[in-house]
């Protein structure tokens, strides 16, 4: 039951993850706003998830994991309602970087209940219970929310999308006080405010004139806050390394920044990540902005891709990746972007005419290909550091999966608009796919980089090397990495004592902290 309690608290973000694309032009229809609001409805989630993932992971260590995963998910539900009573689209971007918030309080926790709960010899199986689940939700995710907004509940339209997590959210509140107990760390850590505050300017600095420096005509203070970023970073990772020195909790290990590998995983992960998200939100506003469909058909559209995403992950962790380890990576990267290439160059032979059947093979190549790559990813990265410093890496991978999902609806998203607007045709379909068509070849060109960035990763996931089967067996189902650091240190302790291993600066490295991508 504690199980499906935190399967269903994924499940809640999840959904709220992937309806934005369908949902965004009905949004649009009901509360106006620009393109750029539109941008800013996905990525303030995703922004706010991402700068407070770690501190969320460290609130659970220090103040009871079982607390937080009630507040965390009394926040989302609450939030997830005032999205749906939003009166205007200020008030849901901001109610969405509020949820976001909540969700970085609940989504760390659900890794440290598995632990908790779990013996280590049952954890392999609990954690492969997170790949059918989540495979489920990314399909059902824009089918659900086209379905809800063509149901139209009572005049709710769009607000369904939102209205569904209440109940949702009742029950996991329920289920968490009667099924999940508490427990937190018993060494003791220290919130790294200053670093989150750091980290968090850093990020608006370079996210917030990406997005509305087009609807602006591109002043300079856009580019001026964008270069200021780089200074912002310099000064964080200098108070990393004061709070390392000064026997604090920093937010990131410093040492796992020196290392090359290890920066490559940070570069491939952002690149991936932005392409894969940006892409699904353009292609849905490409199909209802640009072609006209309803949001029913723009979800069983996107479901190729989640189809897709099924079969490449069981393929590469069943059978691929204890075999090939890092070539699997390099496939995965390849394959998605002949997938893209392929629909880029369908949407061109067939223009603003292209029927739903006629770009299901390409997207469900994507799929693939986006499955191949992502599920041996953050093993392969975290094979790079040193066990101490596992922890503050699965938490740096964790937010730069969110940082580079915000920074692909910010540029995806930019270029999308700009080429529509900038068409010369005067045809409105045939305009926006050719800015689909862009948008495209961008992810293309993106998803080579990462093939080529690839090289830079260790050969082998680093569950081959701490062994563990249950562990395999959980990420590879699931696709992701749910719990890292060395299988044999981390995972046999008794549930009365702190699970994690030792971090650089004598501290422990909590579940939640070692809590490795989140998708």
């Amino acid at each position: 039951m504690a199980l499906a309690v935190v399967l269903l608290a994924e499940t809640m973000d999840l959904l709220d993850s992937t309806v934005i694309g369908v949902a965004a032009p009905s949004i649009r229809a009901d509360l106006g706003g620009d393109s750029a609001a539109l941008q800013w409805v996905a990525a303030a989630y995703t922004l706010a998830f991402a700068v407070g993932l770690i501190t969320g992971g460290r609130l659970g260590d220090i103040a009871g994991r079982r607390r937080m995963l009630l507040i965390g998910l009394a926040g989302f539900t609450a939030a997830s309602a005032l999205c749906a009573l939003a009166p205007s689209i200020g008030v849901l971007i901001a109610v969405r970087a509020l949820q976001g918030l909540f969700a970085a309080l609940t989504i760390p926790q659900t890794y440290s209940v598995v632990v908790s709960v779990f013996e280590p010899g049952e954890r392999g199986k609990a954690f492969g219970a997170f790949g059918p689940v989540m495979a489920l939700a990314s399909v059902g995710g824009p089918i659900l929310a086209g379905g809800l907004i063509e149901a139209n509940l009572a005049g709710s339209g769009w607000r369904a999308v939102f209205f569904i997590n209440v109940p949702l959210g009742i029950v996991a509140i329920w289920g968490t006080l009667r099924y999940v107990p508490e427990s937190r760390c018993e060494q003791r850590t220290r919130l790294d405010l200053m670093g989150m505050l750091l980290m968090s300017a850093a990020a608006l600095l370079l996210i917030y004139p990406l997005v509305q420096g087009r609807e602006l005509g591109w002043p300079a203070w856009t580019f001026v806050s964008m270069a200021a970023a780089l200074p912002v970073l310099a000064v964080f990772r200098r108070w990393e390394k004061f709070v390392t020195r000064s026997g604090g909790s920093p937010l990131v290990v410093p040492s796992v920044l020196a290392k090359r590998a290890f920066s490559g995983s940070l570069v491939v992960g952002v690149v991936f990540f932005a392409a894969m998200n940006g892409l699904l939100l353009v292609f849905g506003l490409y199909l209802q902005i640009g072609l006209g469909w309803s949001a029913i058909r723009t979800g069983l559209q996107i479901a190729p891709i989640a189809l897709g995403v099924a079969v490449g992950a069981v393929a590469a962790g069943a059978a691929l990746v204890p075999r090939f380890g890092r070539t699997v990576l390099h496939a995965g990267a390849v394959v998605m972007a002949a997938g893209v290439a392929a629909a880029s160059l369908t949407l061109h032979h067939t223009g603003g005419d292209v029927g739903g059947w006629a770009l299901v093979p390409s997207l469900l190549v994507t799929g693939v290909g986006m499955g191949l790559l992502v599920t041996p990813f953050f093993d392969i990265a975290l094979a790079s550091v040193e066990d101490h410093e596992t922890g503050s890496a699965s938490g740096v991978l964790n937010a730069n999966q969110q940082l580079g999902a915000t920074l692909g609806v910010a540029l995806l998203g930019t270029l999308f608009f700009d080429a529509a607007q900038g068409s010369a045709s005067g045809h409105q379909a045939t305009a926006y796919t050719e800015a689909m068509e862009r948008s495209l070849w961008a992810v293309a060109g993106g998803l080579v980089l990462v093939a080529l960035v690839a090289f830079l990763l260790p050969l082998h996931p680093r569950h081959e090397e701490a062994g563990g089967e249950g562990a395999q067996q959980g990420q590879a189902m699931t696709g992701q990495h749910a719990l890292d650091g060395p299988d044999a240190a981390a995972y046999t302790e008794p549930p009365s004592v702190s699970h994690g291993v030792p971090e650089g600066n004598g501290t422990k490295a909590s579940p939640a902290q070692m809590g490795g991508a989140h998708r």
